[in-house]
């Protein structure tokens, strides 16, 4: 390019390009040159630097703009460039297109673009978008970056009919993605993208109204997914996401009215972490996902929950058991005894057979609703009687109250002997026992006959032993296969 077609301000880029120093057009700058010619370089001029530049011996070309006003495209489209990129606190009047470009570093930060264009770029370093202010979407779909991806504190918007804010799809980052307090208006796609180090989404604010706000269906992390603090209106869709550290929704507040909230099903995770949040809008779908620690407070948990096939080995905080338990009955109804066994596992894990006890009751009196009126019927029996087995001193319970009733009863009125002359003295209690316990004789039952009223009595008294005798038997049955 001939120097001579160069302003002023494109000359002081021109010179400083080959010893890869700073201008700066924000010092000295007042009102009356804001983004004026005097601050004005053309993109063509940046991208004639970038791919055939003046170079000087023993010094490390680099192009590094503060403050500038850029027009027309940066076209660097399948460029390799090996210079520094720095280009801070500029305003781009159209949208830079990096598509499939190799790049050693690009900082943009605290820039002002209508857009990015950036798909399948190649980024040696690190990128950094941190303060940047986009009034269009960012395309980064299967792009590579060696470094970092920083994206603190900026600003995002689909604008226009655009969905997708920022497109970060098939990306791989092979060390952070650092987004904290990222503002963004419209979809993020995260689907299918690869982050070595950690995700840093903390106090960011998403939005996308009806629907999805975080598109991240297997998306794999090394470590960790920092979310506190995340304001999230729309779909946070994790389904298939890999992330072996954490996933911290600590104090985040999700809504997504009408519809799912937060999708994390067939995922594995090493901890999920939802706790000191307002309630979350919307449904909440844990199914078939393998966690190792789940962090719930039972005051975050939103009116539908799924979580069929969910397994987790610990849940905490310890909670009581009155308060885990609605928890299980809010997947529309359906009965799903997979829930009930891992409540009851991790119960017993931590120490707390007597709440273990008590999912176990729950699960046969859930159970119970699906039966037919019969088997309902011998439910209410068992759960009356010995609490399916979990409660199996109310036997005892029963047995005193009936014995006490038989033996007033027949003290006050013995009844007759069958054969007088060999009929053993009469003793209510133990006739009373003869009655109500099937597999015991004490040679009262078959010496006396009642009649009357004595002898509905008695009917209701083997009756009931019966029933006793089979419901113990049953709860002894089923509390031996537990173990």
């Amino acid at each position: 390019m001939d120097t001579d077609d160069l302003s002023p301000a494109e000359l002081r880029v021109w010179r400083a390009f080959p010893r890869g120093e700073t201008v700066d057009f924000d010092a000295g700058a007042d009102e009356d040159t804001a983004w004026g010619p005097e601050r004005t370089v053309r993109a063509r001029v940046l991208r004639a630097l970038l791919l055939n530049g003046p170079h000087e011996p023993g010094e490390i070309a680099a192009l590094k703009l503060s403050g500038a006003r850029i027009t027309g495209t940066l076209d660097l489209r399948y460029a390799t460039v090996d210079s520094v990129v720095r280009l801070s606190h500029c305003r781009f009047d159209e949208v830079p297109d990096l598509s499939g470009s190799q790049l050693s570093y690009l900082n943009l930060s605290h820039s002002e673009l209508p857009g990015l264009s950036g798909a399948r770029t190649r980024v040696d370093g690190s990128v950094r978008l941190s303060g940047c202010r986009f009034h269009g979407p960012v395309y980064l779909g299967g792009a590579r970056i060696s470094g970092v991806l920083f994206l603190e504190r900026a600003e995002l918007s689909a604008g226009g009919s655009a969905e997708t804010a920022l497109g970060l799809n098939q990306v791989v980052i092979e060390d952070r993605l650092c987004a904290s307090g990222l503002r963004a208006r419209g979809r993020i796609r995260l689907n299918g993208a690869t982050v070595a180090g950690s995700v840093d989404l903390q106090d960011a604010d998403l939005s996308h109204p009806g629907g999805t706000v975080l598109d991240a269906e297997a998306l794999d992390v090394g470590t960790n997914v920092q979310a506190r603090r995340l304001r999230a209106q729309g779909r946070i869709d994790l389904r298939g996401a890999r992330v072996p550290g954490r996933i911290d929704l600590l104090r985040a507040t999700l809504s997504n009215p009408g519809n799912t909230a937060l999708r994390a099903s067939s995922c594995v995770i090493g901890e999920l972490w939802l706790r000191e949040g307002p309630p979350i809008v919307g449904r909440l779908n844990l199914r078939r996902s393998q966690l190792e620690q789940l962090d719930l407070e039972p005051e975050m948990l939103p009116d539908q929950v799924r979580l069929l096939d969910l397994t987790y080995t610990f849940l905490t905080p310890h909670e009581p058991v009155e308060r885990r338990l609605p928890m299980l009955t809010r997947d529309g109804g359906a009965y799903d005894p997979h829930g009930y066994e891992q409540l009851t596992a991790a119960y017993r894990r931590s120490g707390d057979d007597h709440a273990a006890r008590q999912v176990q009751l729950a699960k046969q009196r859930r159970h119970r609703a699906t039966l037919s009126w019969y088997g309902r019927l011998w439910g209410y029996v068992q759960d009356a009687a010995v609490g399916y087995g979990f409660r199996p001193l109310r036997a005892f319970g029963w047995l005193l109250s009936l014995l006490a009733v038989g033996s007033i009863a027949f003290a006050v009125d013995h009844p007759p002997a069958l054969k007088r002359e060999e009929a053993p003295e009469f003793n209510p209690v133990f006739f009373t026992l003869d009655l109500l316990v099937p597999v015991i004789s004490f040679g009262q039952e078959g010496a006396f006959a009642p009649q009357g009223a004595q002898q509905w009595l008695s009917y209701v008294l083997v009756l009931t032993g019966w029933i006793l005798a089979t419901t113990i038997l049953a709860g002894v049955t089923r509390t031996v296969s537990r173990q």
